[in-house]
């Protein structure tokens, strides 16, 4: 079931809303809680059931586990390290098995000049992201971080389905202390207001942004994918689109998530800050799925030494942690590209702060400067998402051709007589700009440019939020005035309300979010 079709905002919505709230009035608060386990597990159950016992087996056999750890941490701390280590292992192997099987099989065919056929295998929706979670859970449990919540409490921790098919990866701090609270049952018609706010703001930009560039960035990769190589306008227009596709339909998801979640008096953690916003890589991923940046850092980066070890070291465990976030997204040599790409980006910021910093040079002053360091990073991600984004290693290279303009750069005919003047036709073909391609380059740089000023002028949804939805200072630093902010007024609920309104029109062809594919 998807936040963004009729059946979860007609029905399931407003039933699991109205019988949990039916439910508190009367101070039933082990049955709401297990309503809402009972809904959540219904609204996975929804994409398909079957995978619905995984689920629950996964959730039960780590219970067990993290019982098995804290039983034997005191008297028997090598028994209670091996549990740890064999609950790790079950975790990993279950998503080993069903997300990596078959690029395995592939590896070993290329490898070894083999031709092993793949399983049938089909992902189950959202496994990275409970395995993670729970994989965080017991190494808190053994480092004496965490305590073993009753069984209901925990099976609501990992299957709440405001944020169980894609994120934010919550921590126990996080979200056991509040679903504990019996004080979530009363029902306050600000968390009714703040989190249908922020839930229409992120169902605008899922079907009213995002759902219309995807068209136009479907066409291009799907161009390169059929062996033709785009246009140098045709590349750029194909990877801006789906950079801010998925800028939109991740941030889309991760307000509707938030806003849900509030609905039910919880507060789930930012996920989603800006973060083309950036000003330099490292920026970047403190900004961009903040949850699966502090995972990566707190138990891989950090377990393999950090930066304790020396610059060498350091920079290896930056590359390690970057290609396994990049396996952790998908199983391709597509994704360990990206992951080395974005581990190569993060060396290179590293190095260039150390060198600024040994330096008597300082342009931080400079406008320009920092213009450029924002152009440069944000230029940077779009080159790295080609590679996120194509179905293959060499419909990327098609894309980079077309980007580079090494296939020639299209103009139209009536330009290239002044470009004569200048010896300089021989680079340009002039039988137009989007020659291979169906959509208007009109309509493309229309949605383009909607997304760019909505990026970069507006302040995102947490920000615009930022006076009734508790966030750290540390996201937003000491600008704290915004010109535009929401505040409870009628003129505010009429506009949400057309939103709204427009969004529901929008909803006839829902499509899924694309972090449900990760």
């Amino acid at each position: 079931m998807l936040f963004n079709s009729y059946q979860f905002i007609l029905v399931f919505l407003p039933i699991t809303f109205l019988v949990f709230y039916a439910l508190g009035k009367v101070q039933k608060y082990q049955l709401a809680m297990l309503w809402l386990v009972v809904a959540s597990l219904f609204f996975y159950s929804w994409w398909a059931y079957k995978f619905l016992f995984l689920l629950l087996f996964s959730i039960t056999a780590n219970y067990f586990i993290g019982t098995r750890i804290i039983a034997k941490l005191s008297e028997h701390p090598k028994v209670s390290k091996s549990w740890l280590i064999g609950g790790i292992v079950f975790n990993l192997s279950l998503l080993i098995f069903y997300k990596y099987t078959n690029f395995l099989i592939d590896s070993v065919n290329v490898a070894f000049a083999k031709q092993f056929t793949h399983l049938d295998i089909v992902l189950p929706l959202a496994i990275s992201f409970f395995t993670f979670q729970q994989i965080a859970f017991l190494v808190d449990l053994y480092q004496g971080k965490a305590k073993i919540p009753p069984l209901l409490t925990y099976f609501l921790f990992n299957t709440f389905f405001p944020q169980l098919i894609a994120g934010p990866i919550v921590h126990h701090q996080e979200m056991i202390p509040q679903l504990d609270n019996k004080r979530v049952l009363i029902f306050r018609p600000k968390n009714i207001s703040i989190g249908l706010t922020i839930f229409i703001i992120g169902l605008f930009k899922k079907v009213g942004i995002a759902d219309n560039l995807a068209p136009i960035a479907d066409q291009v990769f799907k161009l390169a994918a059929m062996g033709e190589i785009p246009t140098f306008w045709e590349g750029w227009t194909g990877a801006l689109c789906y950079s801010f596709q998925l800028y939109f339909d991740f941030s889309g998801y991760s307000d509707m998530a938030i806003g849900l979640a509030k609905l039910f008096g919880i507060n789930l953690p930012i996920n989603f800050n800006s973060p083309y916003k950036a000003a330099n890589i490292i920026d970047f991923w403190r900004r961009w799925h903040i949850t699966l940046s502090r995972f990566l850092r707190d138990y891989l980066y950090i377990p393999l030494g950090g930066n304790k070890h020396g610059t060498f070291n350091r920079y290896k465990n930056l590359m390690l942690t970057m290609l396994l976030g990049g396996l952790w997204h998908g199983a391709g040599l597509n994704f360990i590209l990206w992951g080395a790409l974005h581990g190569a980006y993060l060396i290179v910021n590293h190095l260039w702060q150390q060198i600024y910093k040994n330096s008597k040079l300082n342009f931080s002053h400079l406008l320009s400067y920092r213009y450029a360091c924002h152009v440069l990073t944000f230029l940077s991600v779009v080159f790295a998402w080609v590679l996120f984004r194509a179905e293959n290693f060499e419909s990327a290279m098609r894309m980079y051709q077309a980007m580079s303009g090494s296939a020639g750069i299209q103009l139209p005919a009536r330009l290239t007589v002044y470009l004569e003047q200048f010896s300089l036709s021989s680079l340009f073909i002039a039988n137009g700009m989007f020659h291979h391609l169906l959509f208007q380059w009109q309509e493309a740089l229309l949605m383009l440019t909607a997304a760019v000023i909505v990026c970069f002028s507006f302040p995102n949804t947490i920000a615009f939020m930022n006076n009734y939805y508790p966030i750290k200072q540390e996201y937003f630093g000491n600008q704290r005035t915004l010109s535009v902010a929401f505040k409870p007024t009628v003129l505010w609920a009429l506009f949400l309300s057309l939103l709204a309104f427009i969004c529901l029109t929008l909803l006839s062809h829902p499509s899924e979010f694309l972090y449900y594919k990760f």
